[in-house]
């Protein structure tokens, strides 16, 4: 048996989390080791381990997620903009093997990032 994620624990409040918006495809909650005044994870409830398993059964899904983050933004007042960004694999960064979008806001980003 495959173990949970932490975000599959979040999801299934086995681990806490400052949850920011919640759904029934979809939750954001506060990253626990933030980079800018606004960092959340924005997660799907379905468990998509990366970017590169991204199916065309996901396509709303994953839709969805970016409608959500609108929303999050207009909830938050983000009026000066975020960055979205996802990390596919472990070279990229990432730890977590749940699709995962980190939502950035609140101070200027520079450009290229690291």
């Amino acid at each position: 048996m495959t173990e949970k994620t932490v975000f599959k624990r979040i999801i299934d409040r086995e681990i806490p989390a400052k949850i920011v918006y919640e759904d029934q495809w979809c939750m954001a909650f506060e990253d626990i080791k933030p980079v800018a005044p606004t960092h959340l994870i924005v997660i799907p409830k379905k468990e998509i381990p990366s970017a590169n398993q991204i199916s065309q059964e996901d396509e709303a899904i994953v839709g969805h997620l970016f409608v959500a983050m609108r929303t999050i933004a207009e909830r938050l007042g983000l009026d000066g903009g975020y960055r979205v960004v996802t990390n596919c694999g472990p070279d990229a960064g990432q730890e977590v093997m749940h699709l995962h979008f980190h939502m950035l806001a609140g101070r200027k980003f520079s450009w290229p990032p690291g």
